[in-house]
Order: C-alpha cells, then structure tokens, then sequence
C-alpha cells in the first residue's frame, strides 16, 4: 500500500502519474477470446485508448509475430495512434524484450495500466513481471480478452494475489477526468463515451439533447451552461 500511494494522488490514478500500455490486439488473437463478446472488447479497447490520447497518457503499442502469425493491431487501435511504431516481439511475455523493457522505463511512471489479449498469458505475465520490478500495475478487465471465462478470471485472480488492481474502462477515463469542473478535456471526454459508452453514453446524449436542448444531430455538441 506504501508504494501505491507513493506513486498515485492518494491512491488514485491520475494523467501525470501513468502509462498505459496495449498487449497484442491483433486479429488471430481476437479469433481466440471467449470471456467477452469481442466487438464489447474492441469498444471498451478503443474507449481506453481514446480516453489515454485526450488526456496525454504516455501508451506503449506492442505485437507478437505480426507477420508471420497474429497479423497486424486492429486498425481502430492503430488509427488513434497514428505514426507510432508498436514495439514487435517474439516472446508471448513483453517484459522478456528488451525493447519493451526500454520503453516502459522511457514512460517515466511506476502506475502501468494493462490492456491486452490474452489475459492468462500476455496479460498476466507481463503484469507479474512487473509488479516483482517494482511497478504498480492496473489491469483493465473488460478491455483484455482471454481463450474462456475460466481462463480471464484465474488470471485475474493471479495477478490480484500478486499486488495488481483490477480496473474497467469506463472508470479508468473517468479516473483521469475526475473533477466536471476541469472543463479542458469536459466536451471530448463525455464524446468519447458518447461514442462507447453504451448506456452511459444515452444517458450522456439525453442531458446534451433533452435537459441543455443542443441539436439531436450535433457532432461534438457543446452544452450550454
């Protein structure tokens, strides 16, 4: 607990205090995910990933075998992140390359949040890795897919006992946004979930349109104060 709350805003996340980093969101992966409908697990990925780029979240991007196995990063993730280079691997455990190891260092941050597929194994071990180098690691649950639900929620139960904190997407961009009165990031955050937040976001739609009366059609509706 020392060490969390060393490194966090009394315990909480903040865009200043960590990265976020994508683990093999690439299709043959995709192919293998049973523990949650997989255009749910896109969603709640891009929500992540959006929600990390609006607020300046330092984000590493990584692959295993795209050639010549996993195929390329789900353009939804790619697009956001124009003209970074993933860092390409061939061991299933990021943190065995060295690359890897390099730009988690770079980030700077000792709060990693983990997005990836698989949870049980690209997941998890990176995340245990991690945590034995002294790193408080955040696993978004709903934006990792594992080969069954068995297998999702061992892992998570692993790397739980081992120090890590089980986190969901929707909560984690609004860890970052956490105060309505913050109004720099206020209209793209609640786009974001607009887009991907599922009942959140009709809800969001209802206020915009029925309560602040801004257009049914509007694009990037701002609401009127």
């Amino acid at each position: 607990m020392a060490n969390i709350l060393s490194h966090t805003d009394g315990g909480l996340l903040t865009p200043d205090n960590c990265a976020v980093v994508f683990i093999d969101h690439q299709p043959q992966m995709t192919f293998g995910v049973a523990n949650i409908d997989r255009q749910l697990l896109v969603n709640n990925v891009v929500m992540l990933a959006k929600g990390a780029k609006e607020f300046g979240v330092p984000v590493i991007l990584t692959a295993v075998e795209t050639e010549s196995f996993s195929g390329y990063i789900w353009p939804d993730l790619m697009d956001i992140f124009p003209g970074q280079q993933p860092v390409e691997r061939s061991s299933m455990n990021s943190w065995d390359d060295e690359r890897f190891r390099k730009a988690i260092i770079a980030t700077d941050k000792k709060n990693i949040i983990i997005s990836g597929l698989w949870t049980e194994v690209c997941v998890a071990w990176p995340a245990l890795n991690l945590l034995a180098e002294g790193y408080n690691v955040y696993v978004v649950e709903d934006a990792c897919g594992a080969t069954s639900p068995l297998a999702h929620d061992a892992a998570i139960r692993r790397v739980v006992q081992a120090g890590a904190v089980p986190l969901t997407s929707i909560a984690t961009v609004l860890e970052f946004q956490r105060d309505w009165a913050n109004k720099l990031h206020y209209d793209e955050v609640l786009n974001i979930f607009r887009q991907h937040g599922g009942a959140y976001g009709d809800g969001i739609d209802y206020a915009y349109t029925m309560v602040h009366k801004a257009p049914q059609a509007a694009k990037n509706p701002q609401i009127v104060k």
